[in-house]
């Protein structure tokens, strides 16, 4: 059974690893359950254009992941690829349903996969989003670093990061025109949004962004990229890959990462980026109607037949 959308969603709260963390909900509870999950120094609402056609046929929850949006951040300013999939683990069992599809940008798409290899009977289906991490070719030069230098050089970046101040802007009109450069295929409209539910205001009346600026420094990993697809390939279900032919990342097929999975689909987007589900959104909610083929809904039907 579905329900209408509500025009926002309602905002709820979940402790894991010690944290606070936060996540929306559209509601249509009865439906089954779809969780949106974003990418790195995002937040829950870069979904909203997407979840709210979804919520016609499923129960779309978007967490803020630790240090991002309105969750808590890390007390060691570390974030651990693992601490977010334990998060996940822990938003499902918040949600309580046996299956859920994921649906994931860039980090939220490498969460999603791994959460997929760890647990494939509890997920129906995968959407990841440029979430493959780095090329095999971009895996090698990093490997070429000794371990050790690569720990030195992480040391060196975090006490450089806390000698700088974080950035702050005195209008929220000089903060979209951030959010712009950093994606260039963002409408106006797009970016206002993406913006003013990515920024705190400060005691000073500028505005900062509410991700901790520490998530660009990434530890040494107790788990090497290198062994992901022993990840992806234990991930039963049916998985969508999706590229922006204008983004950095680089193409499953062609590099060999496409044949660790079982069943996986890739789908190209031309003028777009890495932020492909903005930069052609409706190209991108027709694939992903295709993909979950929902027959009950009518807005996702007329996009698909649009394209």
């Amino acid at each position: 059974m579905t329900s209408s959308p509500p025009l926002c969603p309602s905002s709820h709260f979940y402790t894991s690893l010690r944290t606070r963390l936060h996540y929306v909900d559209w509601g249509n509870p009865s439906a089954p359950t779809l969780i949106l999950l974003h990418g790195a120094m995002d937040h829950a609402r870069s979904w909203d254009w997407t979840a709210k056609l979804l919520a016609q046929n499923y129960h779309v929850i978007a967490p803020d992941l630790r240090g991002h949006g309105d969750s808590g951040w890390s007390r060691q300013g570390s974030y651990l690829t693992a601490d977010f999939v334990y998060d996940l683990a822990q938003l499902m069992d918040q949600v309580g349903r046996d299956k859920v599809t994921l649906v994931g940008h860039s980090l939220g798409g490498a969460i999603a996969l791994r959460y997929a290899g760890l647990f494939p009977d509890r997920v129906e289906r995968v959407v990841a989003i440029e979430g493959l991490g780095l090329s095999p070719d971009r895996l090698k030069e990093k490997a070429a670093l000794p371990m050790p230098d690569q720990w030195g050089e992480w040391i060196a970046d975090r006490r450089a990061s806390a000698r700088r101040s974080a950035r702050h802007y005195a209008t929220i009109e000089a903060a979209v025109g951030r959010m712009q450069e950093r994606n260039n295929h963002l409408s106006a409209e797009q970016a206002l949004h993406l913006t003013s539910h990515g920024v705190n205001r400060n005691e000073d009346g500028s505005y900062g962004w509410k991700f901790d600026p520490d998530l660009r420094i990434q530890p040494p990993e107790n788990v090497s990229e290198v062994e992901l697809p022993q990840f992806w390939s234990r991930i039963a279900c049916p998985v969508l890959l999706c590229l922006g032919l204008d983004s950095w990342a680089s193409n499953p097929v062609r590099d060999g990462r496409m044949a660790h999975f079982k069943d996986a689909r890739l789908v190209e987007f031309a003028d777009a980026g890495h932020w492909l589900h903005h930069d052609q959104f409706e190209r991108f909610v027709g694939e992903l109607g295709t993909f979950l083929n929902h027959e009950g809904s009518t807005q996702l039907r007329s996009l698909n037949d649009s394209k």
